[in-house]
């Protein structure tokens, strides 16, 4: 199935990729269709929020899931939205809202260290990211989202560990795909799971230094909605 690249190229390949790697520098994406998701497509998608933060725990009700953060580890979550508003040449001087349907929206974005600090081994990474449904006419599955995902992640120098399986966890549909990449003496593995969510692709990418470590950081994410902690840190970007 061929939907267009420029979105997952803004989304995957620029954000849960460039900035995971080795600093590279971001493909521009290419030029907008012509053609546009109907109306009815574009109300189909909910207006999502971006989640809030508490006690270690990112939460996101509008979408139904929570993932545990590692402690220590350090949220990237506003300069990546302020890349991925760049990354698609948009025209707004800040991070773009969640109330506009049809974006894609960098949920959470946290790394082991710094993504401009160096260090002797794989950066690990979790990045969430959601977008609209309209923008890829056809898909009917979170399986075929892989295709065009497989394609991006491969050309970064990604190889197929796993080709996408079902993971799904109860009521709702997820689809997990397993890659790795060589980085000298180093292997960077990468776990993607994706989810239809109220309209929205809802992607999540662990990115580690071993298989295991990877697992321990998919093993945080849980489609239980909790209860909502008292006075969390907001994730929307400011006004």
């Amino acid at each position: 199935m061929n939907f267009r690249l420029a979105h997952i190229f803004s989304v995957l390949a620029i954000v849960l990729l460039v900035h995971v790697l080795e600093a590279q520098e971001a493909s521009k994406p290419p030029a907008q269709s012509s053609s546009r998701p109907s109306a009815k497509a574009r109300a189909q998608a909910s207006n999502p929020d971006f989640g809030s933060v508490a006690d270690g725990v990112y939460r996101n009700p509008f979408f139904g899931f929570s993932c545990k953060i590692p402690f220590g580890w350090v949220e990237r979550t506003a300069d990546m939205r302020q890349n991925d508003v760049r990354g698609n040449e948009m025209p707004e001087t800040g991070p773009r809202k969640a109330d506009e349907p049809g974006k894609s929206l960098v949920l959470l974005s946290v790394f082991a260290r710094p993504p401009d600090a160096s260090g002797g081994t794989v950066n690990s990474a979790v990045v969430i990211a959601a977008e609209s449904v309209s923008s890829y006419p056809g898909l009917k599955t979170a399986a075929d989202y892989f295709a065009p995902l497989t394609e991006v992640t491969m050309a970064k120098g990604f190889k197929v560990v796993n080709e996408p399986y079902d993971f799904s966890r109860g009521a709702n549909q997820v689809m997990r795909g397993d890659f790795s990449k060589e980085l000298g003496t180093l292997t960077m593995h990468q776990a993607s799971l994706v989810t239809l969510r109220k309209g929205y692709v809802v992607s999540f990418t662990f990115i580690g230094g071993s298989e295991d470590e990877v697992q321990a950081l998919v093993e945080g994410l849980s489609f239980a909605s909790p209860q909502k902690a008292a006075n969390p840190k907001s994730l929307s970007p400011k006004q």
